[in-house]
């Protein structure tokens, strides 16, 4: 049964960090304040693969079994729709077979944890594809915020690592009726920087190298949050906000009526049985 194992003193308080958003994988065990071991598996294709005996590996450097790991980490998007849903799932099956707890990550609040303190407005953002962004503002703790910090995200406050709570809900929109409506003083960052950079004008953005989720910013995020529950674990899905592009693609060939409805639906509660032939 899955349930928060209380841990006793003189075991394991490292921790399983996946984050299978980005082109390459990033797994990882963290202990303290720190990333004590790391993979990064470069080929998607093979991820469901090659995620198991990977994390079988860092736990045996370690010396430790599954059932010793204080919980589970994972990133849950938006990102690749195949990396979000293999490591996922490898993390709900991990976390209900050692019996340990999960935390799920938002990529983009690991993200927004990179950004210097000086970016007080921070747009974090993602190529939607067809013109489509995804995005979600974040604003410093340093400079008030959006909401009231907790002592668990001052507690973050330390290095190179400063705070941001979200200032909206993830969203998916098109990218030329949002990006340009972003104050003359706000910092973009994420894997959309590139992809949207016209639209960004003479914004500031984040270094390119800290604008993909790390091992450290998923741990500290998810420092920050609560396991979720035995409900949530099962129903826990990545953020996608809409299907994968190959849904979207068969969706859009889907033949239809006139009246929009899908051509082959059964229209005789509508119109009755056929008349028998004569």
């Amino acid at each position: 049964m899955y349930a928060l194992i209380k841990r006793v003193a003189g075991m394991a308080d490292c921790w399983l960090l996946l984050e299978t958003s980005g082109r390459s994988c990033q797994l990882g065990l963290a202990r303290g304040d720190t990333v004590v071991a790391n993979r990064r598996l470069e080929e998607p294709r093979r991820l469901a693969r090659d995620l198991a005996s990977a994390v079988r590996s860092m736990l045996d450097e370690q010396k430790l079994q599954p059932r010793e790991l204080a919980g589970v980490m994972v990133g849950i998007g938006p990102g690749s729709y195949t990396g979000l849903r293999v490591g996922i799932a490898s993390a709900k099956a991990f976390a209900y077979a050692a019996g340990c707890p999960l935390i799920a990550v938002p990529t983009f609040t690991a993200i927004a944890l990179r950004a210097p303190v000086e970016a007080s407005e921070l747009w974090v953002i993602a190529d939607g594809l067809q013109g489509m962004v995804y995005w979600q503002r974040f604003a410093s703790l340093a400079s008030g915020g959006c909401n009231p910090p907790d002592s668990r995200e001052m507690q973050l406050n330390q290095g190179a690592y400063t705070p941001h709570s979200p200032c909206s809900e993830l969203q998916l929109t098109r990218a030329a009726d949002v990006l340009p409506t972003a104050s003359p003083d706000a910092w973009f960052t994420g894997p959309g920087v590139v992809a949207f950079v016209e639209l960004i004008g003479s914004r500031a953005t984040v270094a390119e190298l800290d604008r993909e989720p790390s091992l450290l910013s998923v741990y500290r995020a998810g420092l920050a949050r609560s396991p979720v529950t035995r409900d949530e674990l099962f129903a826990l899905e990545p953020l996608y906000l809409r299907g994968s592009s190959a849904e979207e693609k068969a969706r859009q060939l889907e033949p239809r009526t006139h009246a929009g409805e899908p051509i082959g639906q059964d229209r005789e509660a509508e119109v009755g049985p056929a008349e028998p032939a004569q």
